[in-house]
């Protein structure tokens, strides 16, 4: 397994047609024999800023007052809103003053700088609980915009950081922030036949990471429920490909699907009622809707070619897909089970991996161009593509709950990284996995 396309199903095509079907997954999927619920946590993902966000509004954010504690809730609070790409945190050596409180705050001198907002607060420690006050600054009026406190356990200062980092968002952008949520994904670590695969769950900036599934042979796919709740993934226990899902809450697992052939690609419905899937019981790999509260079965597609990587759209009833019924790998609509299909790319010779983004105004995709692939967007109304990503070596992309950033894997020398962009343009934020590879990437839903 790499960090290139070539671990998804389209990237396969080349080879499909030479190769029974059957054989062609079991060679890309693997066996997951054994699961950990809230494990033993891994090495957190390593947040690498790789770039300015110049473009972005000025914000400052101020080192907490928190006498006795070794966290930095500023840096945290200064990082997601960096990730975000509509801001720009400016240097604490830039900073005219270190206020904690309105009182200690020199408004004129904090004028005469670049910072247009201002973040201050602090934080004290109760023994068992974490008690947070902030305050949001507009500079050019000094007027107070949003100011809050905020209690937690003491072991959840990082949560704090993002809380707060949610509000200032939400104030200054009017769209809810996503810092608060958790990524799923996939790492590999070790050699040749002694590797070991497990299933991830962590913060949004990677931080408190949680083993979910753990196994000697890969694991694919993670789809989230839309309650957080649960997730689906493939693995191959019994010699065959199946689908899996898997309660995060009560360590409950059953098995979804396990026809003969492909067991693949699940997609959880935005309702949280079907899991959209790709089998090829029926010869070639089709999508099938699976309803959970009856387990009936339901096939989408009928073409003869291979359809896969279903992606719902926000009305409960639509799906995007990539199919190559006309030969390279595009993206195609259907609203129905006996519907017929709408083409949706026109304007790169392969496209793959749809996510439609929150709103169901946008597709984030996987494209091909000169280099190798790449993470894009389009609109869908107008049809208009643009580049999210530039290394090259990318995967599948996920939208963030509020669309506005994405995640996705891409090479990084011989090991592979996950990468977060703001939709809106800006640099990316690189999550590291110092132990070995990590990819397959999906953002959770918010956490209401």
């Amino acid at each position: 397994m790499t960090g290139q396309p070539g671990v998804t199903h389209m990237k396969l095509l080349a080879f499909f047609r030479g190769k029974s079907r059957i054989s062609l997954f079991a060679g890309m999927l693997a066996t997951a024999l054994a699961f950990v619920l809230a494990g033993p946590a891994q090495a957190a993902l390593k947040i690498d800023i790789t770039g300015g966000t110049e473009t972005g509004v000025p914000i400052a954010v101020v080192p907490f007052e928190q006498p006795g504690r070794v966290g930095d809730l500023a840096r945290i609070i200064s990082d997601d809103l960096a990730r975000s790409g509509l801001f720009a945190p400016i240097a604490r050596e830039a900073m005219p003053g270190r206020p904690a409180r309105p009182e200690q705050l020199r408004i004129d001198d904090w004028r005469a700088g670049k910072a247009r907002y201002l973040v201050m607060g602090q934080v004290d420690d109760q023994g068992d609980r974490l008690q947070a006050r902030f305050y949001l600054i507009d500079v050019s009026s000094g007027e107070r915009i949003a100011g809050s406190q905020i209690t937690a356990a003491a072991a959840a200062e990082r949560s704090i950081a993002h809380r707060i980092s949610d509000i200032v968002y939400e104030e200054l952008t009017g769209e809810r922030g996503a810092f608060s949520t958790r990524l799923a994904y996939v790492t590999e670590r070790g050699q040749g036949d002694d590797k070991t695969y497990t299933l991830q769950v962590a913060d949004s900036d990677g931080a408190n990471p949680q083993t979910v599934l753990e196994s000697p042979y890969p694991i694919m796919s993670p789809s989230w429920s839309p309650d957080g709740k649960k997730l689906a993934h493939v693995s191959f226990e019994g010699n065959r490909s199946a689908i899996w899902v898997q309660d995060l809450t009560t360590g409950e697992r059953y098995q979804l699907t396990a026809f003969p052939g492909i067991n693949g690609a699940p997609a959880w419905s935005p309702r949280g009622d079907k899991i959209a899937v790709t089998l090829s019981k029926g010869g070639s790999p089709d999508i099938y809707v699976i309803d959970l509260d009856t387990r009936r079965l339901v096939q989408w597609t009928r073409s003869g070619a291979i359809e896969t990587e279903p992606s719902w759209y926000p009305d409960n009833r639509s799906l995007a897909f990539t199919s190559d019924r006309y030969g390279q790998p595009q993206i195609f609509r259907q609203d129905g089970p006996n519907e017929s299909a709408t083409r949706l790319t026109f304007d790169t010779p392969y496209a793959a991996g749809p996510r439609i983004s929150p709103d169901g105004k946008n597709l984030a995709m996987l494209v091909r161009g000169a280099g190798g692939f790449f993470v894009a967007e389009q609109s869908l109304d107008n049809g208009l593509q643009r580049l999210l990503s530039r290394d090259g070596g990318e995967e599948r992309p996920s939208y963030a709950p509020n669309g506005a950033m994405v995640v996705y894997a891409t090479q990084s020398g011989s090991g592979s990284v996950l990468k977060i962009s703001p939709v809106i343009g800006g640099e990316p934020q690189t999550l590291r996995y110092d132990q070995g590879k990590v990819r397959d990437p999906v953002w959770g839903p918010f956490n209401d």
